[in-house]
């Protein structure tokens, strides 16, 4: 585990008992965010067909707080369910607890009769209605839909500048550490 993912983690379970939780999430939400790549990057580059958007896939699973469990950055071309599994493997090193998690159609399939099987967790599939327009908060969900959007505060997340996935995933841990230190200046580390 690298220096950055400690320090996370850490920020992670003190903000949850601050907030008078458990140190260790029992239900998570999960979701991905494709942005542009800047042009001289080609390593783990795709298009995702349904966005069109070229460049990488951001890959997070939060809390009922917001607060990131697992961050995974691939290829845009990688399907959500796909990179659901790289934050499975994340989640099960850090927590036995997990109970449920909250995801959108797009993980449907493979992704969730792992986690019903495999985990024996429950996964609910949320969709907002069909006739509506725009963003609508779904049950369970809307926590990580915050949490990206969070990330469009650092000018540096606006787009992929990074050579490696490596890279990109330890400037959205230093993102989420900042988001929590300004949360409570007052945190003992």
């Amino acid at each position: 585990m690298g220096i950055l993912k400690k320090l996370l983690s850490g920020l992670v379970i003190k903000e949850r008992v601050r907030q008078k939780r458990a140190p260790y999430a029992s239900r998570l939400a999960i979701d991905s965010q494709s942005v542009k790549e800047v042009s001289f990057i080609s390593l783990e580059s795709g298009i995702d067909g349904g966005k069109k958007v070229n460049g990488r896939k951001r890959h997070l699973a939060v809390d009922s707080l917001g607060l990131p469990v697992a961050i995974s950055v691939t290829s845009a071309q990688v399907h959500d369910g796909q990179g659901g599994f790289e934050l499975l493997g994340q989640v099960e090193e850090s927590s036995d607890r997990l109970q449920a998690i909250c995801a959108d159609l797009a993980y449907r399939g493979e992704f969730s009769d792992v986690v019903e099987n495999i985990y024996k967790g429950k996964i609910e599939i949320t969709q907002k209605p069909e006739s509506t327009k725009g963003f609508v908060p779904q049950k369970g969900r809307w926590q990580v839909e915050r949490s990206i959007s969070w990330l469009n505060f650092f000018r540096r997340l606006s787009k992929d500048y990074e050579r490696t996935t490596a890279s990109a995933v330890a400037f959205i841990q230093l993102a989420f550490c900042s988001i929590i230190l300004a949360r409570n200046s007052i945190i003992e580390i």
